[in-house]
Parts: structure tokens; C-alpha cells; sequence
């Protein structure tokens, strides 16, 4: 179960003291408000509500950043501007950080449009030509159901064909490409890898010190930064040890190395 980053909810006896139901997802599935109630039978019932999304929710635009049009000379002169031994001064390392990423916001949002674009689920080798080939297939297939004729068979059974061909010489191509470009672009190498990934890998939910279990981002940070900040070495410093002075009453001036000397 954990090896495929999947998450039982149900902690609870469903009848007598054995757990007999399984209620499991993944991690980027919420299961809310999960109760195990009133017996029917020899057996409890067990109520939760699940959060999925709408399929067929209109897909909506997004805004990203549109970094061809930036204007990064005039980024740049703005934070210069800045005096961070001012704007920094008596702060912790927290602090620091969050005032340099203010500012950089700041700053990006002065300086660099966004523009928006639609997600699409389209694989990156999917081109109008497939989806024009993928139509022809389904009106050949209606006439087909229409008609029932040996023709409109054939017909269909050619559009089914040019459509696995294409695809099948699409993918290839897109690939080699990818390949081709896998030094000079790796970015763009290893997002095509990544896309064609069927399970990608999480961290598995974890129990902090009160012995609740966290599947969500930010509180699985917190209980890494805790452990880590656990294990640090905290020095001495009322007690430390004072550097012995060399003898420097003779000082070398001048030093003479020859190419062999060098190579030796």
C-alpha cells in the first residue's frame, strides 16, 4: 500500500474489533469528515465525503508569467536600489528571506507581464493533424451505424488506421527529437519523461510528535525542519580555544617556480 503512495482512512474497528473496510486513496485525494457510525447488522457504517473535481468543469485560464516581455534592466535597477544592510539590519535569517522575497515579488510584478494560457490535457506529441484524423474517425464511424454498408466499413476500418499510423510517427519523431536535444535543452527532456511517468513519487504521509499522521505539504515540512533543526551541534562559544602564534620573524619575499618544477 505504501509502496503506491496510497492512504488508508480507516483506523477504526467495522465490526467486532477488526477493521473490514478499506477506504484508500492517493495523497492528492481528500477524504473529509470519515466517521465510523450506527451498525447495520453486525456490521458499522462508515460516512465520509470525498473532494473531487467537477470533469466537467469548463477548464479555466490560468496567468503565468510571460518573461519574454520582461523588462529585466529596469528589475535589476530596482533592486539595486535597495540598501540591504538597512533593510536587513538586527534581522534573523527568517526575516532576511522574507524581505529579499518581497522584494523580488515586488519587483516581478512591476516588471514582468503575465499573459494567460488554457492547460491542456493533449500529450506533447498531439498536433492538429491528429485531432483532424481523430474527427474523420468518428464521422466515418456514425455513418458506418447509420448505413451498415461494406463501403462505410471500409472506410472506417482505413480513417482507424491513418490515425494509429500518424500517431504511432508522431510519437517517434517527437521523441528522437527529444533525444536529439537532450544536452542542449535537458529541461525539455526530462519534462517529456516526467509526462509520461504513470505514478509519480511523494512522500508518504508521516506522524508528527503527537502521533497524528500529516499528508499535506506544509505540515510535512514542519516536521522536517524540526528534526533536522534537532540534530544540529550547538558549539560552546563561552570556551574557545585561543590560535597559537607562528614565529614570523622571517618572511618570505620572493618565490621562484619553474614550468617542470611545476609539472613534477
Amino acid at each position: 500500500m505504501n509502496a503506491n503512495s496510497f492512504q488508508q482512512h480507516v483506523n477504526e474497528p467495522s465490526r467486532g474489533n477488526n477493521i473490514l473496510d478499506l477506504v484508500m486513496t492517493t495523497t492528492d485525494l481528500s477524504i473529509n469528515g470519515l466517521e465510523v457510525t450506527d451498525k447495520i447488522g453486525d456490521h458499522q457504517m462508515i460516512d465520509f465525503s470525498l473532494e473531487v473535481q467537477d470533469p466537467n468543469t469548463r477548464t479555466q485560464h490560468k496567468q503565468v508569467l510571460d518573461y519574454k516581455r520582461a523588462s529585466f534592466e529596469l528589475m535589476e535597477e530596482e533592486l539595486g536600489s535597495y540598501n540591504c544592510e538597512v533593510l536587513m539590519n538586527n534581522k534573523n535569517a527568517e526575516e532576511c528571506y522574507m524581505i529579499l522575497k518581497n522584494k523580488i515579488a515586488t519587483a516581478t510584478d512591476h516588471h514582468i507581464p503575465r499573459k494567460r494560457i488554457r492547460p491542456t490535457n493533449n500529450p506533447p506529441w498531439f498536433s492538429q493533424e491528429i485531432k483532424r484524423l481523430i474527427n474523420a474517425t468518428q464521422h466515418s464511424y456514425r455513418r458506418l451505424k447509420r448505413y451498415q454498408t461494406e463501403p462505410h466499413r471500409q472506410e472506417h476500418i482505413h480513417a482507424c488506421r491513418a490515425v494509429k499510423q500518424t500517431i504511432k510517427s508522431t510519437k517517434r519523431n517527437k521523441e528522437i527529437t527529444v533525444a536529439a536535444q537532450a544536452k542542449t535543452n535537458p529541461k525539455s527532456f526530462y519534462k517529456y519523461v516526467n509526462d509520461r511517468r504513470l505514478k509519480r513519487d511523494t512522500i508518504e504521509p508521516l506522524i508528527d510528535s503527537e502521533g497524528s499522521t500529516q499528508t499535506n505539504n506544509k505540515s510535512k515540512a514542519k516536521i522536517f525542519n524540526t528534526y533536522f533543526t534537532s540534530v544540529f551541534t550547538h558549539e560552546d562559544l563561552t570556551e574557545i580555544p585561543q590560535p597559537h602564534l607562528l614565529n614570523t620573524q622571517e618572511i618570505l619575499t620572493d618565490g621562484v617556480f619553474t614550468v617542470e618544477e611545476v609539472k613534477e
